[in-house]
């Protein structure tokens, strides 16, 4: 999809999704503590370097990371979103960035946080999303992905515009091309809501063509 697409439909939608997931708080639990066990790990991999919320939303997130003892700034597609996590999140730097192409330099992070950011991503495009992660990522960095667990790359109506299913397989191997060795996985069927599935990885500690 579209990066226009998808900065419009959020943009039209931005106080709202605000209201609704806006705060850590108004996350379900288990996703708080699978994202502070992933930033307290980081704290023991020996890397030295800033963390990135990529696709950062309304900065929830990246604030809570930096609660966490980490050097976290956020990046967002959409500027409703980054006004209003630096009106409301003044310590944490934020600005816009596609995740197509970061503007950032290469091998300088220690982790990245995708969270529920891959999903408008058509199958087609997320492979070189996924490398542009890497790419910014130190050797040996740190990788969390979260996302709606299904038929890899099967379209489905999210709230706010098209989103897409994958597999844990199907985002395993993803990785695993990229480069990545994954290291954790974890799937939540809870009744009345889309599967959820995470994936932690390491990025290859040399350079990956």
């Amino acid at each position: 999809m579209r990066d226009e697409e998808v900065l419009h439909a959020y943009g039209a939608r931005a106080a709202e999704y605000e209201s609704l997931f806006g705060s850590v708080e108004d996350m379900d639990e288990l996703d708080r503590r699978r994202i502070e066990r992933w930033a307290t790990g980081l704290g023991g991999t020996g890397l030295n370097g800033p963390v990135l919320d990529a696709g950062c939303g309304p900065g929830h997130w990246t604030r809570f990371l930096l609660g966490k003892g980490l050097d976290a700034a956020g990046v967002d597609l959409v500027p409703e979103f980054i006004r209003s996590a630096r009106s409301r999140f003044p310590d944490v730097p934020f600005r816009v960035a596609s995740l197509r192409a970061l503007d950032l330099p290469d091998g300088h992070h220690a982790g990245v946080l995708a969270w529920y950011s891959l999903i408008h991503f058509a199958p087609t495009e997320l492979p070189s999303v996924i490398v542009e992660l890497r790419r910014v990522l130190q050797p040996r960095g740190r990788l969390l992905v979260g996302f709606f667990e299904g038929e890899s790359g099967e379209p489905f109506d999210h709230a706010v515009t098209t989103a897409y299913y994958w597999s844990v397989d199907g985002m395993g191997a993803m990785l695993r091309d990229a480069g990545f060795g994954v290291t954790d996985v974890e799937s939540r069927h809870d009744p009345g809501r889309r599967p959820h599935a995470a994936i932690a990885a390491i990025a290859p500690s040399g350079k990956t063509s």
